[in-house]
């Protein structure tokens, strides 16, 4: 979401085109709104050949399913907000095994991007029951995935993580 005033002067912003692109500045004390994506993971985890998702209870894409996943914390390795955001939607401990790829996205109508880190992480413990944000937790096959999954690098690393268990 671009800024349309200044948010260290209080300036309006100009376009001005920075590094071959067009990009929101301040006249007044240089500041630039590089719009940069917003960190997040996303988890999958594989079980007997079947991968869970997460129903979603908030927007945006509520009722879509998702891969179990989240914002990273300012401080904090993807990792461990891999590990956090699992135990918050799914009740599940998991140890991340490797980070399957990345993607950017834009997250909803809200129209601002992120990048997405996917890892494939091996359960670990706990006890699956949908989080404060999920209303339900289902295990799907890999090849009879439902229709309604809610964001577009979801579909990409469902696909690819299938085709790397196919090989």
């Amino acid at each position: 979401m671009a800024y349309t005033f200044c948010p260290k002067c209080g300036s309006r912003l100009e376009a001005r085109s920075i590094d071959g692109r067009e990009r929101p500045a301040c006249p007044q004390c240089g500041f630039v709104d590089y719009e940069n994506a917003k960190p997040c993971v996303g988890v999958l985890v594989v079980d007997e050949g079947k991968v869970l998702l997460v129903e979603r209870g908030i927007e945006p894409f509520k009722g879509y399913w998702d891969i179990p996943g989240g914002f990273l914390d300012s401080d904090e390795h993807p990792a461990d907000a891999a590990k956090r955001e699992m135990l918050e939607e799914t009740g599940l401990l998991v140890e991340p095994v490797e980070v399957l790829d990345f993607w950017v996205d834009a997250y909803g109508d809200e129209g601002f991007n992120t990048l997405n880190i996917c890892y494939v992480a091996r359960l670990a413990g706990g006890e699956a029951k949908p989080g404060s944000d999920a209303t339900c937790i289902e295990w799907f096959a890999l090849d009879d995935l439902p229709p309604n999954i809610a964001f577009n690098w979801e579909r990409a690393a469902l696909e690819k993580l299938r085709d790397r268990l196919r090989d």
